[in-house]
């Protein structure tokens, strides 16, 4: 069995991978490239070209928002989304508008938006779809990361 120490992250500022003791997650880390925060407790805008990194790479959980611009819902959840991100840095939160990156909504099958997924190293583990406010937010986090023994 893999110990959990250490822990690959994904800079959310450069996309770089870095390596550090799982220990040091609360010691607010930096990037060995950029420097810039690793654990920045906002949510992060993933692409085509850099999402399968944060969601293969990232062994910390990864939290996915999928939404649009035009989407009233997903507009409303937005600030409940983003301040579950700031309580819970060591989750990566991440969205993906699918307007834009309308390959990457098709390779989730996501079929109504906002949806929710949960990542845990690289595989989808809990799927939930609607407007959701912080605290629900984080409830349907803690039980999807219990689930998955995190």
């Amino acid at each position: 069995m893999r110990s959990p120490d250490p822990l690959h992250l994904v800079c959310p500022h450069c996309d770089g991978i870095n390596r550090l003791p799982a220990a040091r997650l609360a010691d607010a880390p930096n990037c060995g490239h950029c420097h810039q925060p690793l654990l920045s407790g906002q949510p992060l805008e993933l692409t085509v070209d850099n999402a399968e990194r944060h969601l293969r790479r990232n062994e910390i959980p990864v939290l996915v928002d999928f939404w649009a611009p035009w989407c009233g819902p997903c507009q409303m959840m937005a600030p409940a989304f983003a301040q579950a991100a700031a309580a819970l840095p060591q989750v990566r939160f991440a969205k993906i508008n699918t307007q834009t990156e309308t390959t990457l909504g098709q390779r989730f099958n996501i079929r109504s938006i906002p949806t929710l997924v949960l990542f845990v190293n690289g595989q989808e583990v809990q799927r939930q779809a609607g407007a959701m406010d912080a605290a629900s937010i984080q409830r349907w986090l803690a039980a999807g990361l219990r689930q998955a023994g995190k």
